[in-house]
């Protein structure tokens, strides 16, 4: 019998895997928690024995254990992979999850804040203190974490990260599979291309190009020396 199940109503909340027990599988926790919505199932994790817990969830086996638990009537997962520093291993489970017949739901923590014009796809992960400002648009799987601000008319595509407390002004874009790291401010109507990273605490002043690198602690572009004042 499912965890939390009874013979009357073996689902009486909305049934949901989390895949992955790691730092980020513990903020995807609380949050689900947090909602109230749902009937937190168990972890599906590769790397953690069956049978440990995590914060109290059990851990039901590895992505070899998925097709069982869809075919008992579970159809809602979350990737709980943050990915960061390697989309790779974020965009694997999406596909694992995806092989297997499951639906990745928005979750959004209760303490974020989202404007009404804002639009979120599926998967799309907010967490505590993030906004998410006016006419944003947010593709599948993205993630937008604690405390973390996307400015009026920002577009994410699929699978960005945007880290802890990172800045988006206006119009910024952020392409597929971009990832923002912490504290980053990146200014007005720029664009971040397709799989580039942005360190943490950097400032971006310009277009990133695909696949670019802008280094932690970084202006980019890095400014031009001042020539030297001419003495009178």
């Amino acid at each position: 019998m499912i965890p939390g199940s009874d013979l009357k109503n073996p689902f009486p909340a909305c049934p949901i895997l989390v895949f992955g027990g790691g730092g980020h599988g513990k903020a995807i926790i609380d949050l689900l928690r947090a909602l109230q919505t749902y009937d937190l199932v168990g972890i599906i994790d590769d790397g953690i024995p069956p049978g440990s817990l995590v914060m109290g969830v059990p851990v039901l086996g590895g992505a070899d254990v998925l097709s069982e638990w869809r075919s008992r009537g579970v159809t809602l997962a979350v990737n709980a992979v943050g990915g960061i520093g390697n989309v790779a291993a974020r965009l694997q489970v999406f596909d694992l999850l995806s092989a297997a017949g499951f639906t990745c739901p928005q979750i959004v923590h209760p303490q974020a804040m989202i404007e009404p014009s804002a639009s979120l796809e599926e998967g799309v992960q907010v967490l505590a203190r993030a906004y998410i400002g006016s006419d944003v648009r947010i593709g599948f799987g993205s993630l937008v974490n604690v405390g973390a601000i996307l400015s009026h008319d920002c577009i994410l595509g699929r699978v960005v990260n945007i880290s802890p407390g990172a800045m988006l002004a206006g119009g910024v874009r952020v392409d597929d599979h971009a990832q923002i790291g912490m504290g980053v401010t990146i200014n007005v109507n720029l664009t971040v291309g397709s799989g580039a990273r942005v360190g943490n605490g950097a400032t971006v002043k310009a277009d990133v190009p695909p696949g670019g690198r802008v280094f932690a602690g970084a202006t980019y572009p890095e400014p031009r020396l001042k020539p030297p004042v001419e003495s009178v």
